[in-house]
């Protein structure tokens, strides 16, 4: 069977076992939810185990075979474009549809007084608690990390991706046999951790059950209910960017096919889902682009791991939709100028979003304190968060695979998406 027919048949058989399942359930003494949950993390961790070697090896390497400087440059500036543009996209695309449906408003009136605020409210508000603007300042800073293998450790992608870049253009400018012998070792690495990654992902079915089944005995069903038209709003909005907006742009720039680059990341897509983690995903999304639409190690290498940390889109359009659900909620009228400050405020949250703790949650408050809504208004949302949070992680990776093939095609590279997709 293949691995995405195998993912998928877990995921359906997890929602089967989480919705059989209560938190109290046991099989011999051993609480059920202990061991989904167990088997999950066992899964993510084995993935976030790989994702530092996997990703500075690959990079250096690839940068290694670059012809000079000058394609370094080039490359940087195609996918900093793409992700600003397609982030930007993605945000008014949720601003129009959340405009469009109304999901905060509910026979004619505000809906915030019959949805209530989450009983974990509190909680939340504590985790963000003395967080602001600083924080994403400070991505800056997070760039040239002072401390490499704490940067590694703490998940600091940023930090090691430009050490990556920084060591593989200058490892081309040494001669020698230690250069030579340097740069060997460095491509043994590489393929050493491919394999690593490719034994990892072989689990992928058990870790995905695991994941899900422990997700839906916690949070079931019912709970979307009173939240059903915002959780059809984020939905709509996700699926018009995903399934419109971005194979649009493969079949129109890339000349070639949508579905078939949607089958080549279908395992990639479900592990997002499944982890809602887009570093945790990013050794199986690097595998898919590579392996099976047939990009190029050198690109796919440089857009993959930059976007896994700087390229949200799903993220940045759910902030906008949240904020203006809640504004509606409120019986608050946004005017056009406070709307755009929302869409502006959401593309650059966004793109710090994997760096900082409880970020999600801290550019959402951030918004809401800039249109004048008090930061207990994120309560109204954090019942269908889980579930939204897996739907959009989902789209960053497609978004990110998406780049990654636009890029190279841009580069001329013929073989991407031409033949069929491998096994993995």
């Amino acid at each position: 069977m293949k691995l995405h027919n195998q993912i998928f048949l877990a995921m359906v058989l997890a929602a089967l076992a989480g919705w059989l399942t209560t938190e109290t359930t046991q099989l011999f003494g051993i609480p059920l939810l202990a061991i989904y949950d167990t088997v999950g993390e066992l899964f993510i961790s084995g993935l976030q185990m790989v994702v530092v070697p996997l990703i500075t090896t690959a990079i250096i390497s690839s940068l290694t075979g670059l012809a000079d400087g000058r394609d370094l440059g080039r490359l940087g500036g195609k996918t900093l474009a793409y992700y600003l543009g397609t982030s930007l996209v993605a945000v008014v695309v949720g601003l129009l549809v959340v405009n469009m449906i109304q999901p905060g408003i509910i026979g004619g009136e505000a809906a915030g007084d019959r949805l209530g605020l989450a009983e974990n409210t509190a909680d939340v508000l504590a985790r963000v608690e003395g967080r602001g603007a600083g924080d994403f300042a400070g991505i800056i800073l997070q760039m040239v990390p002072s401390n490499l293998f704490q940067a590694a450790a703490t998940g600091q992608l940023l930090g090691l991706i430009v050490f990556s870049l920084l060591f593989g253009y200058f490892l081309r400018q040494v001669d020698g046999d230690a250069g030579s012998a340097l740069r060997h070792a460095i491509d043994g690495l590489y393929e050493t951790m491919v394999k690593i990654t490719m034994f990892i992902i072989r689990f992928a079915p058990l870790g995905v059950f695991g994941l899900i089944a422990a997700t839906v005995v916690r949070t079931g069903f019912s709970a979307i209910a009173p939240l059903a038209w915002f959780f059809l709003t984020v939905l709509l909005a996700l699926a018009i960017h995903a399934f419109v907006i971005l194979p649009l742009a493969i079949r129109l720039i890339a000349h070639r096919s949508p579905a078939r680059h949607m089958k080549a990341m279908t395992p990639a897509l479900l592990t997002a889902f499944s982890t809602a983690s887009s570093a945790a995903t990013l050794p199986l999304t690097m595998e898919c682009v590579e392996k099976r639409s047939g990009v190029s190690r050198r690109t796919a290498t440089f857009v993959l791991p930059l976007g896994a940390t700087v390229n949200m889109d799903g993220t940045a359009l759910y902030e906008c939709v949240a904020v203006v659900f809640i504004a509606q909620a409120y019986g608050m009228d946004l005017s056009l100028a406070s709307q755009f400050m929302i869409v502006i405020a959401a593309l650059l949250t966004s793109i710090g979003v994997a760096s900082v703790p409880a970020a999600s949650l801290v550019a959402i408050t951030l918004i809401l304190g800039m249109v004048g809504l008090p930061p207990e208004a994120i309560g109204l949302i954090l019942v269908t968060d889980r579930v939204l949070d897996m739907c959009r992680t989902a789209v960053n990776i497609w978004g990110d695979s998406v780049g990654a093939v636009l890029i190279a095609r841009s580069e001329g590279e013929e073989g991407v998406l031409s033949v069929p997709t491998r096994q993995l």
